[in-house]
């Protein structure tokens, strides 16, 4: 798709679009809700959607692991391994993407999610203060760096969440480091997606700049946010768009099975 086939005045809208998705990404995940469904009405193929968002999103967790990384959140190091795996997790769920059908995973994302929701919501004190590991760390990237670096390109919804609870309950970090942590893992599979459908042609250069721009503004907003509060202003956000994820996904699959 040429950049001409959006109109001029839709550009804005995307604009803000990644404003809004880049701010509540960088604090809980999620941003994909808000921008995938604006960039399929604005008449993209699916498959041109995707490629499109994948190139939004990398400029969103991008410029949210700067800013993470400037503040000492992140222990750069120590995620090499993590890197590594969900480059390869990624690389394959992209290429698979059109080959396996999604129908078990659209089934099943939803349910984990409400499980998510429900732990933290009983775990009043989970993520205010770091704990003891329960997995050793190149253990844990290994497993979670492939397995979610898979889902993020072959599904997606979600993966965010996913790994900062992965990084709560697993390495015990408060939810500011799991947070700041799962933007580094965010922005390697995003990037690792983007190539392939760059590759493959699918990607709209035009919306997908004007829209990580607007990511970039989101994301500094809400990443300083998050270093200025802490855990108890990102513990409602993080519920509140685990609920909003699971609500979309539940929708979808009930309404687009009536």
């Amino acid at each position: 798709m040429d950049s001409s086939t959006i109109p001029l005045w839709l550009y804005p809208l995307l604009f803000l679009t990644g404003v809004v998705a880049g701010f509540v990404d960088s604090i809980a995940g999620g941003g994909g809700l808000i921008t995938l469904p604006v960039l399929l009405n604005t008449g993209m193929p699916p498959q041109l959607a995707l490629g499109t968002n994948k190139l939004q999103a990398a400029f969103g967790s991008g410029s949210a692991t700067w800013h993470y990384g400037r503040a000492g959140l992140i222990d750069f190091k120590a995620c090499r391994t993590g890197v590594i795996c969900t480059l390869i997790g990624a690389t394959g769920g992209t290429l698979f993407v059109s080959r396996l059908p999604p129908g078990l995973l659209k089934q099943t994302i939803p349910w984990l999610l409400v499980a998510i929701a429900l732990y933290v919501i009983f775990q009043p004190k989970l993520g205010e203060a770091d704990r003891p590991p329960r997995l050793n760390g190149e253990v844990f990237h290994i497993v979670f760096g492939l397995s979610l670096g898979f889902y993020d390109g072959f599904f997606g919804p979600g993966t965010g969440t996913f790994w900062a609870m992965a990084y709560l309950a697993g390495l015990g970090f408060n939810l500011t480091r799991a947070t700041a942590h799962t933007k580094v893992m965010n922005f390697t599979s995003n990037a690792a997606s983007l190539v392939i459908f760059l590759i493959g042609g699918q990607c709209h250069i035009g919306a997908g700049f004007c829209m990580g721009l607007g990511q970039v503004l989101g994301a500094r907003l809400g990443s300083k946010t998050v270093i200025r509060s802490g855990a108890k202003f990102v513990r409602p956000i993080f519920i509140t768009i685990v609920l909003a994820v699971t609500g979309r996904l539940l929708w979808q699959n009930f309404a687009g099975s009536k």
